[in-house]
């Protein structure tokens, strides 16, 4: 999936959807890094954790209709992270939701193979 901001600018070329309970537990453990263009979308999920996490990352808040409520910048190994209304995070490599804001309206499109 892409993610893209209402304007049509893409804030993530290639985004993993993860709704299961498994998928949403395991996130990005075990991985070293993002590649630039790539993230994941947990839903429904309203926090995340950094817990043995090996990378820094970003982190968009957004509630069920993909309006951001918040955006968590470099959020490093270790920490918490959770916005008060959010009910998805995506999350993306350090610096890669430089153009995001509160506010922004996001919206998910298949990207032909």
């Amino acid at each position: 999936m892409q993610v893209q901001k209402h304007d049509g600018s893409v804030v993530v070329e290639r985004c993993v959807l993860a709704v299961r309970p498994f998928a949403r537990m395991k996130g990005l453990l075990g991985r070293r890094a993002l590649e630039p263009g790539e993230g994941i979308l947990l839903r429904p999920a309203g926090s995340i954790h950094m817990f043995f996490m090996r990378f820094a990352i970003d982190a968009i808040f957004c509630d069920n209709d993909l309006v951001v409520v918040d955006v968590a910048r470099d959020l490093r190994p270790w920490r918490m992270a959770a916005r008060r209304g959010a009910k998805q995070v995506i999350e993306l490599a350090a610096g890669a939701a430089a153009g995001v804001r509160a506010g922004d309206r996001l919206s998910l499109a298949t990207i032909a193979e």
